[in-house]
């Protein structure tokens, strides 16, 4: 279950908030964030989305110490679909995936929960292998660590603003965490002499008569929102190096 590294499968990172920490006790997903990462590379591309908490055919109300974790009010999951419009398509972006979780058993907890509650939806081991890093910290460092504390050690935690805990921006910062985890394996698997992985790994040369590559513009959209973020950043007293 803790395979930590095989180099051509495919790797969705994954994150979840909820309103409690027991989905026995009726707790539901409120959020869920998913990066797709192939042969160690991050793609792109990812499954994000914000759920409204039902009960009893109602909204749930969360308790305030619960919001000042992940920063997701009542009014904000109001307008939110409810896990039955979105079941389908979750399992459909991690099916044959391997996943990657901080405390997998937190998370997957949840999401059986919540498939449980669907006719049709398996359970999420039927479909994916799960790596926990977790427990692969606890291997590494005699004890398990805390995902912010992985961060500080692999020097990766100024990449990711996390004022709040959201499950795409923590799925994110996981992401740049399991590659750190993973280099020292990658560097073994280059030096084990296995043909098929140097051959996958050699240096190769670019064809000098390749067409030139498109060069892509920002969309407007996205330059508002780029000068929002350095915005933020000048807010919390840094200012860019690009900028300089």
């Amino acid at each position: 279950m803790n395979n930590l590294h095989n180099n051509d499968d495919r790797i969705v990172i994954l994150d979840t908030e909820t309103t409690g920490i027991n989905p026995r006790e009726g707790h539901r997903i409120v959020e869920i964030g998913c990066v797709e990462m192939i042969n160690r590379q991050l793609t792109g591309r990812n499954y994000h989305v914000y759920v409204k908490p039902m009960a009893h055919g109602m909204q749930m109300v969360m308790e305030q110490e619960v919001i000042n974790i992940h920063g997701l009010t009542d009014d904000f999951l109001r307008d939110k679909p409810v896990f039955e419009q979105i079941g389908q398509e979750f399992v459909d972006f991690i099916k044959g995936a391997r996943l990657v979780i901080h405390n997998a058993k937190f998370d997957v907890g949840f999401m059986d929960h919540e498939f449980s509650m669907l006719p049709g939806l398996p359970k999420t081991a039927d479909i994916c292998s799960i790596t926990d890093t977790l427990k692969v910290a606890k291997d590494e460092f005699g004890s398990p660590k805390t995902l912010d504390y992985l961060a500080r050690f692999y020097k990766v935690d100024k990449l990711i603003d996390r004022t709040y805990h959201g499950a795409l921006i923590d799925a994110q910062l996981l992401a740049f965490v399991y590659i750190e985890m993973t280099r020292k394996q990658a560097t073994l698997n280059l030096q084990s002499g296995d043909s098929q992985a140097e051959d996958a790994n050699a240096i190769r040369r670019a064809d000098i008569n390749r067409p030139k590559l498109k060069v892509l513009a920002a969309t407007a959209d996205e330059l508002i929102a780029h000068e929002n973020r350095l915005a933020i950043v000048a807010e919390k007293g840094a200012e860019p190096l690009w900028k300089k």
